[in-house]
């Protein structure tokens, strides 16, 4: 009988094994999502999995040589806007062929993104209110992260229609 309790208590002093206080280890890690030199966004397209799962592609924003914010040679705009105008393009075929897929309409699209005090504001020239959530979310995740890498920034999206928000992404 002794025997048999012996592996049990053993097992319950946890071997030897002494707790340790908590070690700093300073910062946390951050990772590059875009080539050196280059700059990464992130765009939110639909999963064909779910109608209201969204994904983020991680698109790499190359600015012309010397260039800090102003525009492409396409007109694209280089700063905290350029997420929305790659969103709007759609996702590439690569993209289509790992499923996903955009419920925003496409097209040469009008885009503008500030921060103020208040949060994110995204401007389109397109109406809005009309959206289905998903498309909705598709705008305010792209937004929330375009000025910054914070997704539960608050937004609000300004349409030719009207305006949806202020809200959160929900991813």
């Amino acid at each position: 009988m002794l025997g048999a309790l012996l592996p049990v208590l053993l097992l319950a002093t946890g071997c030897g094994i002494r707790a340790t206080d908590v070690v700093e280890a300073g910062e946390p890690a951050t990772v590059e999502v875009a080539p050196a030199g280059q700059r990464g966004a992130l765009v939110y397209f639909v999963s064909s999995s779910s109608a209201s799962r969204l994904m983020p592609v991680i698109r790499t924003i190359i600015p012309p040589d010397g260039v800090e914010g102003g525009a492409y040679e396409d007109n694209r705009p280089n700063g905290a806007s350029a997420p929305l105008y790659l969103l709007f393009e759609g996702p590439t075929r690569s993209e289509r062929e790992a499923g996903l897929r955009s419920e925003l309409p496409s097209g040469q699209v009008k885009a503008a993104v500030e921060l103020s005090a208040d949060g994110v504001k995204a401007t389109v020239n397109l109406p809005v209110t009309g959206l289905s959530q998903a498309a909705r979310q598709q705008i305010v995740c792209t937004a929330a992260t375009a000025s910054t890498a914070d997704r539960t920034e608050v937004v609000t999206v300004t349409g030719t229609d009207g305006v949806i928000g202020p809200t959160r992404c929900a991813v």
